[in-house]
């Protein structure tokens, strides 16, 4: 590609993305990349899709690195941090959009579950942030993608979600407060419903989901990239320590 830095804000910038292979993940990948950014991202499993994403960027001029890596595994993670660190040669921005969604009323809910939810969902954020931090320089940024759902219950089903959510948002508060003196600004992005696979157009909540949005329509995960690059540059400062919710008004 041959852009100024002014149409490349990024350019220069090192980030990781935790979860990058596909729906919002891999949204936020190409547009960190046609922001200039180096972008290294962890996937679990297809490493099909992880190369197809690799060479999607790439076709743009873009730079990409594929970490295979599941964020229930701590060490794992820890690992692909500090490989896609030393690869890109330093760390700018850590955007962790590793998460995964087991509906069931509380009621019958199984343990395993509930325990596969905290693991990538709540202490996958603290690893994660733990290991970044390690590389993450003065200007640093990590951002969270966590969801709506941590104000509002929406439907049945959702509790232990939603429970994941609601303490990624007050983790992501207080390590605000631990990070600053680093300068190292902590946010968290609450999108709403969004095309997913998690969250098909075909699935079987989808009418109800449009309807119960103002705008009557569901995200497509391109929005939600354009508004986590926004706040990965650099110019976008004095933001930290909150939790920004881009549903469409949905929980207004």
């Amino acid at each position: 590609m041959n852009m100024n830095d002014d149409i490349r804000p990024l350019a220069g910038k090192k980030t990781i993305v935790i979860g990058g292979s596909r729906g919002i993940g891999a949204a936020i990948v190409k547009r960190l990349a046609r922001d200039g950014a180096a972008v290294a991202f962890t996937y679990v499993s297809r490493p099909d899709r992880a190369r197809e994403l690799v060479a999607t960027v790439e076709s743009e001029g873009g730079r990409a690195i594929a970490l295979q890596a599941d964020s229930a595994d701590a060490s794992a993670l820890d690992r692909a941090i500090a490989e896609g660190a030393a690869a890109l040669g330093g760390l700018d921005v850590l955007v962790n959009n590793a998460g995964v969604l087991i509906f069931g009323n509380v009621d019958e809910y199984r343990l395993e579950d509930f325990d596969r939810m905290l693991s990538v969902n709540v202490r996958g954020v603290f690893v994660a942030a733990q290991a970044a931090a390690r590389h993450l320089p003065r200007g640093g940024k990590i951002l969270v993608i966590g969801s709506n759902t941590a104000e509002r219950a929406m439907i049945a089903g959702s509790a232990v979600y939603g429970m994941t959510k609601a303490a990624v948002a007050r983790l992501v508060r207080g390590m605000a407060w631990d990070f600053a003196h680093r300068g190292i600004s902590v946010i968290n992005v609450q999108p709403g419903p969004t095309t997913t696979d998690m969250n098909p157009l075909d699935g079987p909540h989808v009418d109800w989901v449009r309807n119960a949005s103002p705008e009557k329509r569901i995200a497509d995960p391109d929005e939600i990239a354009r508004f986590v690059t926004y706040l990965a540059r650099p110019e976008s400062t004095y933001i930290n320590g909150v939790s920004l919710t881009i549903d469409g008004g949905y929980s207004a």
